[in-house]
């Protein structure tokens, strides 16, 4: 099959970027199809030809561009902020990454204004203890208007007098709903009036483009953004992003059939981490959750936020599974438990002695489950320079072969470091 799916397995953050530079070397097409600019993705890489380390940062670009040969495609399932999407790619142009004639988006995306961001902080007050923590880049409030048919899409920017008219109709609903917050909303109808010109060559209708390149041969490399325990139906509710996060978000932000799907991979952090409220049952709020944080460099691309740490939980893992059939995992950061004496991995959830048969709904129950663990020994020595599976330690080999036995999925890449070498492939 043509189309391979690069998904986060937990609450986001687990290195998806690294794997998606690695394969988008041999791709043709790198497609983004849900989420906006509230994704973080970092890659270093060796640019020019003196090969200098570069990091770059991607939001809401797909993340394959760094590969020159590869092509960008914004999916009709990502919701879009116009002037990020300038912001960003002007931002890699300056680091020396053309992308001339190499990046599309759907005409069919929805568009995130201003007013969506400043309505994304609203909520969150308005919400007060309960706060979800969301980035306030406008992506839920984006999303709720493409849900109760209120949005507009990139293709509305094309007819300016119907653009204009309908702008003006959801700005003024919103002032209705939030009370008249300060906003320029005709100073926005003209800026995007010059926005639209800008875009124009970029805008291509998403579903003929795929499916042509599909039908010639061409492979696609589908990058998914935030991560399954974020989703919308099956993540943490409410403590969740605004969109389908899982492989049935590949098919309907991109318009692709499910028969087309010929590999799904899973990235998996060799701990957990994640941003934002809700219960975490591995948290770790001790000297092992902070050791986690500062060699990890768990602080957020987007938002800067150190993010919460734990032990690896294959009972998230065993759900992801379940719902995304991997078909192989991507195992990120194995580096970071290097000075670990004893290393453990969380395997049950009990209620009252009782194991649950999966990951609960109900927060409420999640938040009071004990979690039962397994020991491991660490390896005590740093791996950042292996790139043999056979030369890993055997207590770190022992680690990687527990998770590929518990969740019955292989692991076919480890990170042992940031850079796009740092991999081996096992």
């Amino acid at each position: 099959m043509s189309v391979t799916v690069v998904l986060g397995t937990q609450w986001g953050d687990e290195g998806k970027g690294k794997l998606v530079d690695i394969l988008s070397a041999d791709v043709d097409i790198c497609a983004r199809c849900a989420g906006g600019n509230n994704a973080g993705h970092t890659i270093v890489v060796p640019m020019g030809p003196e090969k200098i380390k570069t990091t770059f940062a991607f939001h809401l670009l797909p993340s394959g561009l760094v590969n020159s040969k590869c092509t960008g495609l914004v999916g009709s399932g990502v919701v879009v902020h116009i002037p990020s999407f300038f912001a960003e790619l002007d931002a890699l142009q300056a680091q020396g990454l053309d992308c001339t004639g190499r990046l599309f988006i759907s005409d069919r995306t929805h568009l995130v204004f201003d007013f969506h961001q400043i309505v994304d902080g609203l909520k969150e007050v308005e919400l007060g203890g309960s706060s979800i923590g969301t980035t306030k880049k406008g992506i839920g409030p984006a999303y709720s208007g493409k849900a109760s048919r209120s949005g507009l899409r990139v293709h509305h920017l094309f007819d300016h007098d119907t653009f204009a008219e309908k702008f003006r109709r959801v700005v003024e609903g919103r002032f209705k709903r939030y009370g008249h917050f300060e906003y320029d909303t005709e100073g926005e109808i003209v800026r995007y009036k010059a926005l639209a010109e800008r875009l124009r060559p970029y805008v291509v209708d998403s579903v003929a483009f795929i499916h042509n390149a599909i039908a010639n041969g061409k492979k696609v490399l589908v990058e998914g953004a935030n991560a399954l325990m974020l989703d919308l139906d099956y993540g943490t509710y409410p403590y969740v992003t605004s969109s389908s996060t899982s492989i049935g978000g590949v098919c309907t932000g991109l318009g692709i059939p499910p028969k087309l799907v010929g590999h799904t991979i899973g990235v998996i952090k060799a701990y957990t981490t994640r941003v934002g409220g809700g219960p975490f049952p591995t948290e770790q709020l001790n000297d092992i959750g902070v050791q986690l944080q500062e060699v990890g460099h768990e602080y957020g691309t987007t938002t800067g936020r150190r993010r919460r740490t734990g032990w690896l939980d294959l009972v998230v893992m065993k759900h992801s599974c379940l719902i995304n059939g991997y078909d192989s995992l991507n195992l990120t950061k194995l580096d970071v438990l290097d000075d670990l004496g004893e290393i453990k991995i969380a395997t049950k959830y009990l209620i009252e002695g009782q194991e649950l048969p999966g990951f609960p709904a109900d927060l409420e129950l999640l938040a009071r489950v004990e979690v039962q663990y397994v020991t491991l020994p660490g390896w005590k020595t740093p791996i950042g320079s292996i790139r043999e599976f056979e030369e890993l330690p055997e207590s770190c080999r022992v680690y990687v072969s527990f998770i590929e036995e518990f969740l019955k999925v292989p692991i076919k890449w480890i990170g042992v470091g940031p850079e796009r070498d740092s991999m081996i492939s096992k």
